[in-house]
């Protein structure tokens, strides 16, 4: 059983099919099928069921499946701490944070490491949509907190941090609002959607819940958009903890339009797994990991 074999089946669970492991891990299928055969051969169990298009853990296979994550997140702890023993202080460290995560725990996190290592510039960036993921893949992040959409599994390391709830809005004089039933989206593409723009470009795009064929204002930030919203001229979805007061106070409230539920989006942060970790990386890295426990 080796590290490469872990990593491949942990790609096909994730990402659903062989082939589509094999994108990702930039191999063959054939290497791939390979591969999960002499795993499963080597430790006498089928893994996973191929009789459906979409190959899914056996029984056994589960309880595997999760040994080996284990398996593989304490060798990327192993990898973390054999790169900051040779590790200097840097001269400056960035972190590229995604728009819809609440950034307390990081400015917690910072306070802390920028303490102890004053002399180390630490940059926070604010991304929206693939903004995140751009800037880890260009070298231009240290760390990022990000969703995992888009993100190659194979190349970094992911913890989960928190879980960001996204509402479809309007203010309440805003014509869909005035009504509980359900909204077509047919009903829906005469009022303006208010969106996000990305910040990353067309290499890194990514774009979630846009209305097809519906009217469409684009803004620079969640707090504008929020603006806009309360001023009756659109709809949109808000991360929750930006609109708490908002929908508490019913100056704005949920929308049930079809297709848009009330999406829980999990947030990760990230590193590349080959690239070299300084110490001031490293601890706002487990700074964020120990503040994730304390919430546990």
């Amino acid at each position: 059983m080796t590290y490469e074999q872990l990593i491949v089946l942990q790609a096909i669970v994730t990402e659903g099919t062989f082939r589509a492991a094999a994108e990702k891990l930039h191999k063959s299928q054939s290497a791939v099928s390979h591969m999960l055969k002499k795993l499963e051969d080597e430790i006498d169990i089928i893994l996973l069921s191929r009789e459906a298009y979409r190959p899914t853990l056996t029984v056994a296979g589960e309880v595997f499946y999760r040994q080996a994550i284990k398996a593989l997140q304490q060798m990327q702890h192993l990898q973390s701490t054999a790169q900051n023993l040779n590790a200097k202080q840097e001269a400056e460290v960035t972190v590229a944070v995604t728009a819809t995560y609440a950034i307390n725990p990081l400015l917690k996190a910072v306070n802390k490491v920028s303490t102890a290592y004053p002399a180390t510039h630490i940059r926070l960036l604010t991304e929206t949509m693939g903004g995140p993921l751009e800037r880890l893949l260009n070298n231009d992040a240290d760390i990022i907190i990000a969703s995992m959409d888009g993100i190659p599994s194979d190349q970094v390391e992911a913890m989960p941090i928190s879980t960001v709830t996204i509402i479809p809005v309007a203010h309440p004089d805003y014509e869909p609002a005035q009504t509980d039933h359900i909204k077509t989206v047919s009903d829906m593409q005469n009022y303006i959607q208010v969106v996000v723009a990305g910040s990353s470009s067309n290499e890194f795009s990514q774009s979630r819940d846009l209305l097809p064929g519906g009217f469409r204002w684009t803004v620079s930030d969640f707090a504008t958009k929020k603006e806009v919203l309360m001023a009756k001229m659109g709809w949109g979805g808000m991360p929750e903890y930006i609109i708490k007061n908002e929908l508490k106070q019913e100056k704005l409230v949920p929308l049930n339009v079809e297709g848009y539920p009330v999406r829980h989006s999990e947030l990760y942060q990230i590193r590349l797994r080959d690239r070299e970790v300084g110490i001031v990386a490293q601890a706002i890295w487990e700074q964020l990991s120990e503040s994730k426990r304390n919430l546990i």
